[in-house]
């Protein structure tokens, strides 16, 4: 991990804390930078929860800034306590938004229904297989309207990462973490990347299975 500028001492901080106070945002800068040790220290708890510990640190100095924009010394006594619990709070309300977007963007979810009534995802459009010529058909058009609809509304860095990590036009399927070392970018961010674009496909199908 990186190395971090000294804590301020006691006397230090409650210094440039009266002189952030008197609207010296210069004191704010150096608050700020002094306590991003407390930042590191925080996110190294949750270093085995998958995400990268640069994102960690990252997310976390936006608790860190709320709490040097926030801290009352007549409530708190010390800025450490205050800012650790920012920085907390921040760093969980991630996890949660991690676990929701999880939930709600899935390969497997329903994306509508075959002639049959059955439900179809889109992991069935990529994979699917039918003994019925009839079916053999209806899947090889979503499969074209999959690989049009990628070039059509995906960015290509979508495009490269969703083939990369589904094995699509003949690539060899890809873990995140391998994805992103091949692309020098961190896990979470493939992450990120791969739920958008697949939450941009599902809509989309959506839209025209409706429209049917």
């Amino acid at each position: 991990m990186k190395s971090f500028p000294k804590p301020l001492t006691a006397e230090e901080e409650a210094y440039f804390l009266q002189k952030y106070k008197e609207g010296d945002m210069e004191a704010k800068r150096v608050l700020i930078e002094r306590n991003l040790r407390l930042v590191a220290h925080v996110a190294k708890k949750y270093q085995k929860q998958g995400e990268e510990t640069e994102d960690l640190i990252a997310v976390g100095t936006i608790g860190l800034i709320k709490a040097v924009s926030t801290f009352d010394h007549a409530k708190t006594n010390k800025l450490a306590t205050y800012a650790a619990r920012c920085v907390e709070n921040e760093l969980l309300m991630l996890f949660r938004s991690r676990k929701k977007i999880s939930r709600e963007v899935s390969l497997h979810e329903p994306i509508g229904t075959d002639k049959e009534g059955n439900e179809i995802s889109l992991i069935d459009v990529i994979e699917g297989e039918s003994v019925d010529v009839v079916e053999r058909l209806e899947l090889g058009r979503n499969t074209q309207k999959l690989y049009g609809l990628l070039g059509e509304i995906l960015t290509l860095r979508e495009q490269e990462i969703l083939k990369l990590r589904y094995g699509l036009g003949k690539q060899k399927e890809m873990t995140q973490r391998e994805i992103a070392q091949k692309l020098g970018i961190s896990r979470s961010y493939v992450s990120r990347i791969e739920k958008n674009a697949v939450e941009k496909l599902r809509e989309q199908f959506r839209e025209e299975i409706e429209e049917r």
